[in-house]
């Protein structure tokens, strides 16, 4: 039945190495044959450039969190307000004159202590007694010295007077008269030596009593009944002068230059439940090349509350100044101090440590760590931490509040 189909050269079979269809004619198979090479070319430069661009292309970026799961957390812009101006610092309660009371005389053993810590004594006030015995002895030894004294004195004046009453009839010569009115001088001179030795024990006598320098508070006491003490003993009382104390409140040096004698301040020892007011009397001019800080004294009448040697507080007023306000949810304190936390990049969450100065009932004044121009957590601060993000709901201090 095929005897009569022609085979294709070997040519024609290398171009179009399929057999053509029974209907196709010669024109046809030879048109297909001259686009076949470059459409194949063609194909393959396509599907090259595709491989390549899959290799080399940026890798994608990772596909944003989804807004929805950050938490919602109002912030705030707080801005700068005029608030009362105030500083705080630590300190220490002290006596503002601080008065050791000791031994004066030759001392010996102590009979009696009158006076506990926390009395308040007037000035030369008996403090404790000291034994004195032996001196009332040589008072007593004096004292006759000195009446026996009086008597020779009183003698040899008689007998000048006796001896100028016979001078005028010749039984007594001006020598005479001259002898006894030395030995009258003489005797009136015993007397003032006998006086004066008597005074001076006397004084001894009264030295050994330990008295109060000038009214005040007895701050301690470091003596008891049967001591024997002397005048290296050391300090027998504290006494505060005038029963006045003070704080004296560590400032920084730049905090230093806003304070003036006579600025109030409010003192509230550690532990205490209770404050005290007083003002500032006097600014150390020395600050410390180490620390770089300098002392406040702030005047304070004494009080139950307040110990010497106590830890306190204290709030000086220093007028007022623009302070970035705050609420008082804003601001968190640990043990590194007080801190908020505002909104960085990427709505991210950074600690800031700052200075809180006044708190009223308008908020906390932010006296160093802000400017007033961040975006600060106004809440819900205690359950973020450094570097967590949060979807930021702007709001004012008046809503927080």
């Amino acid at each position: 039945m095929n005897a009569h189909k022609t085979v294709p050269s070997s040519a024609e079979a290398e171009v179009y190495p399929f057999p053509p269809d029974a209907g196709e004619t010669a024109p046809r198979r030879r048109l297909d044959r001259r686009w076949l090479k470059p459409a194949l070319i063609a194909v393959a430069v396509a599907l090259a450039g595709v491989a390549g661009w899959q290799a080399f292309k940026p890798a994608a970026a990772p596909p944003p969190a989804a807004t929805s799961s950050l938490p919602e957390v109002s912030v705030l812009v707080p801005g700068t307000t005029m608030v009362a101006d105030a500083i705080t610092a630590p300190g220490s309660i002290a006596a503002k004159r601080d008065e050791p009371v000791g031994v004066q005389g030759e001392g010996g053993r102590v009979t009696a202590v009158l006076v506990e810590p926390g009395q308040r004594v007037s000035a030369g006030q008996v403090l404790a007694r000291i034994d004195r015995q032996v001196q009332e002895q040589e008072i007593a030894q004096l004292a006759a010295g000195v009446r026996q004294a009086e008597a020779d004195a009183r003698l040899a004046d008689s007998n000048l007077a006796r001896a100028e009453s016979l001078v005028a009839k010749g039984f007594i010569s001006r020598a005479d008269i001259d002898q006894r009115t030395a030995t009258r001088d003489g005797a009136l001179a015993r007397v003032n030596v006998a006086k004066a030795q008597l005074a001076a024990a006397r004084e001894r006598a009264e030295r050994l009593d330990v008295r109060a320098p000038s009214s005040g508070l007895i701050l301690a006491r470091n003596v008891e009944t049967g001591q024997v003490v002397g005048p290296g003993t050391g300090a027998l009382f504290r006494l505060a002068a005038g029963g006045t104390l003070e704080m004296r409140a560590q400032l920084a040096e730049q905090d230093m230059s806003r304070l003036k004698a006579g600025m109030a301040a409010t003192v509230t020892p550690v532990g205490a439940s209770e404050s005290f007011k007083g003002r500032i009397w006097l600014l150390d001019p020395v600050i410390d090349p180490t620390t770089r800080q300098g002392i406040a004294r702030i005047e304070l009448d004494y009080a139950p509350g307040l110990r010497v040697g106590a830890f306190a507080r204290a709030r000086i007023d220093a007028g007022e100044a623009q302070r970035p306000l705050l609420p008082q949810s804003a601001v968190l304190a640990d043990a590194q101090g007080n801190f908020v936390y505002v909104l960085g990049k990427d709505d991210q969450v950074v600690r800031r440590a700052v200075t809180v100065g006044s708190i009223t009932d308008a908020g906390v004044g932010i006296a160093t760590g802000l400017t007033g121009s961040e975006k600060v957590v106004a809440s819900a601060g205690a359950f973020l931490k450094p570097g967590d993000r949060i979807k930021p709901t702007m709001v004012t201090a008046s809503t927080v509040r």
